[in-house]
């Protein structure tokens, strides 16, 4: 970790601790080239997520999703790929967040699969950060999403409205760009395969994307609340398109990406 001052305006300073020590602790050598891509299968444990028209858990899709798409970005050693969780348990929003800046990685993706009060609703779509949400459906969203902490035991501690604000500000600043890169290279792969929501790149206040230093997108890969989204999402095969195209919004991602100091191409 090392100490670094921003400026909050009107003269205020603050300091805080940026997460380095992963980073410095990376090895010399060709396995120091391999950016890490987290990956962050949603909800866990006590926390079911949407439960579909027909049953099925959003935690259990989102897992086997992750897991079809760590196996292919793992396949040819581009990359170093973890999990937030591999089973199904449950981890505080923060303690994801935290994983991956810990272990310095370039690129968060959260994945889900939602439920909608209109069950018509289909597609997929893609979340980053912002204050404000860009419509009163994704704001929904992100209360739900926000809301799995509600599972979190009472050592679980949320921040301040004032804090958040300014933590969400210096998200911004720091990694907007990669992120909106991010998620313009996600509605490009995914709109080839599979059908997207109207104006399916969107933001709002997401707990999970409050990395500070980490380009961080969240992918809803449908929504479990209609049901041929939920029909498709429960089949194998149908995971492993999303997991190629979310493969080729990562591989676009890196390729337009600028070197890091550390010698990890990323963008912010």
């Amino acid at each position: 970790m090392f100490t670094r001052r921003v400026l909050l305006g009107r003269g205020a300073v603050a300091s805080f601790l940026w997460p380095a020590a992963a980073r410095a602790a990376r090895p010399a050598g060709p396995a120091a080239a391999a950016p890490l891509v987290m990956l962050d299968p949603g909800h866990g444990g006590k926390d079911p997520g949407a439960i579909g028209v027909s049953g099925t858990y959003e935690k259990h899709v989102a897992l086997a999703a992750a897991q079809a798409l760590r196996q292919l970005l793992a396949a040819d050693g581009r990359y170093r790929v973890e999990l937030t969780r591999t089973r199904d348990v449950f981890i505080p929003l923060e303690d994801r967040v935290a994983a991956a800046q810990q272990k310095g990685a370039a690129l968060f993706v959260s994945m889900h699969a939602d439920a909608l009060a209109d069950h018509a609703v289909r597609g997929a779509s893609v979340y980053t950060l912002a204050e404000h949400a860009s419509d009163a459906q994704t704001a929904a969203l992100a209360r739900r999403e926000n809301a799995a902490d509600r599972f979190a035991g009472p050592e679980f501690r949320g921040t301040s409205p004032e804090v958040a604000r300014i933590l969400a500000s210096l998200v911004r600043q720091e990694t907007r760009v990669g992120s909106a890169r991010m998620a313009r290279s996600v509605v490009g792969a995914l709109g080839h395969d599979l059908p997207l929501l109207e104006n399916p790149s969107r933001h709002a206040g997401f707990v999970v994307l409050k990395a500070a230093d980490i380009p961080s997108v969240l992918v809803e890969m449908g929504f479990m609340s209609n049901r041929q989204d939920e029909a498709a999402l429960r089949q194998p095969a149908h995971r492993a398109v999303v997991a190629a195209a979310l493969r080729r919004a990562i591989d676009a991602w890196f390729a337009q990406a600028g070197p890091r100091p550390d010698g990890v191409r990323t963008a912010g």
